[in-house]
C-alpha cells in the first residue's frame, strides 16, 4: 500500500567534503515535508571523516 502525504526522503551531502579533494563522501538520508519547505533543505551535520560539523546540502 503506497503512503499518503507529503513527506519525501532526501540525501544531504557535505559541502566542505566535496571541496576537500579527500576519498570518500558525507552523506545522510532524512525526510522532509514538500508542502512546507518546498527549497532544498541545508543542516549543519557532523562529518566523521573531516572530524567536524560541516554544512549538508540536499542533493538531486
Amino acid at each position: 500500500m503506497a503512503k499518503k502525504g507529503n513527506r519525501v526522503q532526501v540525501i544531504l551531502e557535505c559541502t566542505e567534503h566535496k571541496d576537500s579533494g579527500l576519498p570518500g563522501t558525507s552523506r545522510y538520508i532524512t525526510t522532509k515535508n514538500r508542502k512546507n519547505t518546498s527549497e532544498r533543505l541545508e543542516l549543519k551535520k557532523y562529518n566523521p571523516i573531516l572530524k567536524k560539523h560541516t554544512i549538508h546540502r540536499e542533493t538531486k
